[in-house]
């Protein structure tokens, strides 16, 4: 298919956030560990950009967002098919209530 993965500033902002979490809660080996393995499964997109589920809190957006799970995060994201690229605009926490999403 040929897209690209591009994380967006507020994605990107949102694992920096989960890496200075876990450095000060456990230590940097956890919080690289984990950061890591979110950016690595997301590579899965590339190949199969539609192997995530639709995100039925999202549905009301103009964009069909779709999301991928890496132990307690939605990797949320959605395909830009204009600019060919995969977009991840947010790394949510399924710990928290699941309407915070709709804020994002």
């Amino acid at each position: 298919m040929g897209l690209t993965v591009y994380w967006t500033q507020f994605a990107e902002e949102k694992l920096e956030d989960i890496f200075e979490y876990y450095s000060l809660k456990a230590n940097l080996k956890v919080a690289h560990k984990l950061v890591d393995g979110i950016i690595n499964h997301s590579t899965k997109l590339e190949k199969s950009p539609f192997i995530g589920q639709k995100e039925m809190l999202l549905a009301g957006r103009l964009q069909e967002f779709r999301y991928l799970v890496y132990k307690n995060y939605k990797i949320i994201y959605w395909i830009n098919f204009d600019k060919k690229q995969i977009e991840i605009v947010n790394i949510f926490d399924c710990r928290q209530n699941p309407e915070e999403i709709e804020k994002t």
